[in-house]
């Protein structure tokens, strides 16, 4: 077995290693276009509505403020570890081998999943903007994953600076159109007050816990921009900033456009929150039926944006995963003229569409809801693990008593709110199949401890380069 520093520059045709050719605006669209905030008016925010009805808004406001916590803690280990492996090497680094490879993995599995969902939601809006349209044709599933697949692969593979320009493009003009519809239903409306949404009763605030649990579910991958750290000009700078800030940006677009959307349905909060399309059913409230074709367009654009950041993360932490040969060292291979790392994007890819095209039988609108819940276990997990670590590192390497002691009550605010996120995720258990999917997500886990321990007995001093080693 090769020397892990040398064997991921041995593959013909590849580089010695990821090249900084991002600025900021890149980096931030990266983080943006992962938390897709077009998909929240769309799709997510009927479940939020359901559970806090009109206090949904201040309930994307508590879970962005949760969320910053979580991300200040993010922001310092970035600082510190400008590394693709991110997640990988901040776990590993402060609490073991063994527990950064299980972060790792379990990062890697919630990008994958999610670019998984939101595949089959670009599917699912496809062809509702060619039904809009009047069209009766139909694009099969099987078809539309394979060659949506291969775009974002053919995007991914060819430039990151590119992709990651596209992604923001792509999302920022979705969320332009969404913004657009949403405020001219509110002008139709006829006023910006609504006082229901400002009526904080006691029973209605007892809905807003369980309500941010899935809040929070809007924002994951808001901190994707770290796994570029190694492609960022200055990372130390920018990577801390571009973290801290998204979540801001997001939950701030969350919780307004939340506000706005119970006021342009006519406070008809119990249709809002069972809608399977909300945007949709407030442009037929507005008597122009034929912007629901416009809607579907501006979401496909926004799962292609969001898939492509997916991609583009987990290549990031399989890549730098192979160079710490935790997995095969082709991994951590760069392509000599793209600068990218193309085996891993390509076994991103493949895993993506394998997946997709094993869900072909399922209801679209299921299998959405089974990978998307999938991948949020990876998340929240990882960002308690990040918490923590932000946390030992505060009291390890604070700079000053001061500093110290606000990095370590914000670390310990964050791992407490994704604690609470964790515990009403699995409690009272969802219906099935949700029901199965924590054990399954265990169980991938329990698989991946399997292999540590085999690269345990067979490469003890492999293992030890993720903290004596910077192989990036």
């Amino acid at each position: 077995m090769s020397h892990p520093e040398n064997s991921a520059a041995n593959t013909g045709g590849t580089s010695s290693g990821l090249s900084a050719t991002l600025g900021t605006v890149e980096a931030f669209g990266q983080s943006i276009a992962n938390v897709s905030p077009t998909f929240t008016p769309t799709l997510n925010l009927t479940v939020v509505v359901a559970f806090a009805g009109f206090l949904a808004w201040p309930s994307y406001l508590i879970a962005t403020l949760g969320l910053f916590l979580v991300a200040w803690s993010m922001g310092s280990l970035a600082k510190r570890h400008p590394t693709s492996g991110s997640f990988f090497l901040y776990i590993g680094r402060n609490f073991g081998p063994l527990a950064g490879m299980l972060a790792g993995a379990a990062m890697i599995s919630a990008y994958l999943f999610t670019g998984i969902a939101v595949i089959i939601g670009g599917g699912i809006f496809l062809n509702n903007m060619i039904g809009a349209m009047g069209l009766h044709v139909q694009v099969p599933h099987y078809l539309f994953y394979a060659v949506f697949t291969a775009v974002l692969g053919y995007f991914a593979y060819r430039d990151v600076k590119l992709s990651a320009r596209l992604a923001l493009i792509l999302e920022a003009l979705s969320v332009l159109i969404i913004t657009a519809v949403v405020v001219a239903a509110v002008v139709h409306h006829g006023t910006l007050y609504d006082p229901k949404q400002f009526s904080f009763s006691a029973s209605d605030m007892g809905k807003v816990g369980p309500a941010m649990a899935f809040a929070i579910f809007s924002f994951v991958g808001f901190e994707s921009a770290a796994t570029l750290a190694k492609e960022i000009k200055d990372p130390s700078r920018s990577v801390p900033l571009i973290i801290r800030a998204t979540p801001v940006v997001a939950g701030l677009f969350f919780a307004v456009i939340a506000y706005l959307m119970i006021l342009a349905s006519g406070d008809n909060v119990k249709l809002l929150g069972s809608s399977a399309a909300p945007l949709v059913d407030i442009t037929k409230s507005l008597g122009v039926a034929w912007l629901a074709a416009v809607i579907y367009a501006a979401a496909f654009v926004a799962a292609f944006s969001c898939a492509l950041a997916s991609l583009n993360a987990a290549s990031r932490l399989i890549y730098s995963m192979g160079r710490y040969r935790f997995v095969h060292s082709s991994m951590g291979a760069v392509h000599a003229s793209h600068g990218t790392p193309h085996f891993a994007l390509g076994v991103g890819a493949v895993l993506m569409l394998v997946v997709c095209e094993a869900l072909v039988p399922a209801d679209p609108l299921n299998a959405f809801g089974w990978t998307g819940t999938y991948a949020a276990f990876g998340f929240v997990l990882v960002y308690l693990g990040v918490a923590l670590a932000g946390v030992r590192e505060a009291l390890k390497f604070g700079d000053s008593g001061a500093r110290k002691t606000v990095d370590s009550v914000l670390g310990v605010g964050g791992a407490l709110i994704m604690a609470y996120v964790l515990y009403g995720s699995l409690y009272p258990a969802p219906a099935y199949p949700y029901d199965l999917l924590p054990y399954l997500f265990a169980a991938s886990l329990l698989v991946v401890a399997g292999w540590y321990a085999v690269l345990k007995t067979r490469v003890p001093q492999v293992l030890a380069g993720i903290s004596s080693m910077d192989l990036d």
